[in-house]
């Protein structure tokens, strides 16, 4: 099985684009939970909710409000262009940061639900001895839920690997800078004799997204081996 250029280019593109997309959401990801599973404040019940709303919305009303949001005229992506000249409609950057919206809220429950799990004991007793809590978090907490952290990501990148509906509405479907896997599949299918082209990447997206999930879990067994043995 032997890619076109152009099949070549949209799979790097994809692999570029929801690897961009996770790293950013990570450290994000990683806080918002941590609000959610900790923290009591008002309007928690709203943040819990907006996190959640990409997984409820279509993708279609999620890439319109990034296009009014983060477009050139947009509220904030006027201000970016004209003060930092960082451009997201249209743009590659903007199909990751697409698929990081899509998948955010797969990583926050993943996270969310292994902090829960965290004994608070360990924290505590980390505490009575004068650890601070940046200093508990990092050398108690943040250890014990790395394998959450990994099993969110991977579910991240697999949602941002085959995100289609808010990626094209918001960056549209440019060869070589926004047409990712699916977007290339969807031109495919619309084009006399693409059904060859289409299978193709489709069996593409199937082997990456199933490799990273199946190293996902190995990774996050490994971890979590590692971290019960200490």
């Amino acid at each position: 099985m032997t890619l076109s250029p152009e099949e070549l280019t949209a799979m790097l593109l994809s692999l570029k684009v929801a690897a961009t997309a996770v790293a950013f959401s990570v450290p994000v990801g990683v806080a918002v939970a941590c609000l959610l599973s900790r923290g009591e404040f008002f309007g928690k019940a709203l943040l819990n909710g907006i996190v959640y709303l990409p997984l409820i919305l279509p993708p279609v009303v999620t890439g319109y409000l990034l296009l009014l949001t983060f477009g050139r005229k947009g509220t904030i992506g006027a201000f970016l262009d004209q003060w930092f000249g960082l451009v997201f409609s249209f743009r590659w950057t903007g199909a990751a940061l697409a698929a990081g919206v899509m998948g955010f809220p797969l990583l926050v429950r993943s996270i969310r639900l292994s902090l829960d799990n965290v004994d608070r004991r360990l924290e505590a007793a980390a505490s009575t001895l004068g650890a601070s809590r940046p200093w508990v978090f990092v050398t108690v907490t943040l250890p014990l839920i790395v394998p959450g952290i990994v099993a969110g990501a991977v579910l991240a990148f697999a949602k941002a690997m085959g995100e289609f509906g808010a990626t094209i509405t918001f960056v549209s479907n440019i060869p070589g800078e926004t047409q990712t896997l699916a977007s290339a599949i969807y031109t495919y299918t619309q084009v006399p004799g693409g059904e060859f082209a289409a299978m193709r990447l489709t069996l593409v997206s199937i082997v990456i997204s199933l490799g990273a999930v199946i190293a996902s879990e190995l990774l996050a067994r490994r971890l979590a081996a590692r971290t019960g043995a200490q």
